[in-house]
C-alpha cells in the first residue's frame, strides 16, 4: 500500500513538473525571439564591421566635399545597372531598400549644405517619397515600393565628404569617406536643363557595414572581377571634383571663383595642397594657406602689378631727356670705366 501511494506521488510530481515547463517554454521562446531579433538585426555589423574611426584629437584635419557625376567612368560603378537585373542592383536602389526596412537612417540636407547626424534631422521616408512624386504603398505599417517606381536612373550625381587627417598616435595620413548624398537630377516640363535635388545624407559609418555586402563590377575588362562598395570608398576609386571646404567663412567654392577657369584653378590649388602634405608630411617645404583667401591675395598682386607696369610706362613716356644724350652720357661712362689702351708706334728709321 505504501509503495503504491508513494508511485503515485511521484507520477504526480512528475505531471505537475511538466505542466510547469509547459507553461515557461513559451515565454522562453519569446525571450529567444526577442534575442534572434536582435541578433540578425546586427549580423550586418558583426559580419561587417566598420573601418576604424577617426579620432577626435587629431593634429591636423581637413574637410573636403566632392561632387562625383556617375556619366563617368571611374563613377559608374555606382550608378550601372540602372534597373536590378540578375540579382544585381546600383548603390541607389540598394540604399533605398534599406532606407524602406529601417536598417539605415537618413538626415535631412539643409540649404547650406552642411550635414547634420542628430535624431531631431533624421527625415521620414513617407515624406521623402511625397516630395519628388515616388509611388509607394503601405502594408501593416510596412513600406514598399516597386523596383520600377525607384528613380536610381535619376540620381546622376553624388555628393560626398572626406576628410584628410594626420593621426599623431599612428603616424599615417588617412582619407576617410565621412557622408554620401544621393542627387536627383530631373528636367521640367519644357525639356530645360536638369535640375539637380539634393534628397539626404547618409552617415558612411552607419552604411558601411551593409556596403560590404554590396557587390559592384569594378573593370570593362574583366566582367569577373568585382569589389564591394565599402572597398570602392575605402580605396578612393571614385573621381570627384571639390565644391566645398570647411573654412570660417562657409564659403563654396563658387561664392568666391568668380569664372571657370578659376574655378579650375582653385580646385588644382586645394588638390595640390592635399598631396604635398602627403608627401612632405615631416618636411617644412610647404606652407599652408586659406582656401578662400587665397584667390583674393591672388586678385590683389596681379593688380599691383598692372598698377606697377602703367605707372612704369607712364614714367617712361613723360621723360624729357634725348635719346642723344643718353648715349653720349653711356658712352663717356663706358669709356671711362673702361682701361686705357696701349698703343705703341713703329719709329722710323
Amino acid at each position: 500500500m505504501n509503495s503504491y501511494k508513494m508511485k503515485r506521488l511521484t507520477l504526480l510530481s512528475l505531471i505537475v513538473g511538466f505542466c510547469l515547463m509547459a507553461q515557461a517554454q513559451p515565454a522562453r521562446r519569446r525571450v529567444a525571439t526577442k534575442e534572434s531579433a536582435t541578433q540578425a538585426t546586427d549580423r550586418a555589423s558583426l559580419q561587417f564591421p566598420i573601418a576604424s574611426e577617426m579620432p577626435e584629437d587629431v593634429v591636423w584635419r581637413r574637410d573636403i566635399y566632392r561632387q562625383l557625376d556617375l556619366t563617368t567612368d571611374r563613377n559608374a560603378p555606382l550608378y550601372y545597372p540602372v534597373e536590378p537585373s540578375n540579382g544585381q542592383m546600383n548603390l541607389f536602389t540598394y540604399l533605398f531598400d534599406l532606407l524602406l526596412t529601417g536598417k539605415i537612417s537618413a538626415y535631412e540636407y539643409k540649404l547650406d549644405g552642411n550635414e547634420s547626424f542628430s535624431a531631431r534631422d533624421k527625415v521620414d521616408m513617407k515624406d521623402i517619397m511625397s516630395r519628388y512624386h515616388i509611388y509607394y504603398e503601405e502594408n501593416n505599417g510596412r513600406l514598399q515600393v516597386n523596383a520600377s517606381d525607384i528613380p536610381s536612373a535619376e540620381v546622376l550625381r553624388y555628393y560626398i565628404k572626406e576628410t584628410a587627417y594626420f593621426d599623431q598616435r599612428t603616424s599615417t595620413y588617412h582619407v576617410k569617406v565621412t557622408a554620401l548624398c544621393p542627387v536627383l537630377m530631373r528636367g521640367d516640363d519644357f525639356g530645360g536643363e536638369s535640375t539637380p535635388y539634393p534628397l539626404f545624407w547618409l552617415k558612411y559609418d552607419e552604411i558601411s557595414p551593409y556596403l560590404q555586402k554590396h557587390a559592384m563590377m569594378s573593370s570593362n575588362y574583366n566582367n569577373t572581377s568585382n569589389m564591394s562598395a565599402a572597398d570602392y570608398f575605402t580605396l578612393n576609386r571614385y573621381d570627384g571634383k571639390i565644391y566645398k571646404t570647411n573654412n570660417m567663412q562657409g564659403k563654396v567654392l563658387a561664392n568666391y571663383c568668380k569664372t571657370d577657369s578659376a574655378l579650375v584653378k582653385e580646385q588644382q590649388r586645394i588638390e595640390k595642397e592635399l598631396s604635398d602634405f602627403e608627401k612632405h608630411i615631416w618636411g617644412n617645404d610647404t606652407e599652408a594657406t586659406d582656401s578662400v583667401t587665397t584667390v583674393a591675395e591672388e586678385s590683389d598682386k596681379e593688380k599691383k602689378s598692372s598698377r606697377r607696369s602703367s605707372t612704369n610706362s607712364r614714367r617712361a613716356e613723360n621723360t624729357d631727356e634725348p635719346k642723344t644724350e643718353k648715349t653720349e652720357n653711356s658712352f663717356f661712362k663706358s669709356s671711362s670705366s673702361s682701361t686705357p689702351r696701349v698703343t705703341v708706334r713703329r719709329q722710323r728709321r
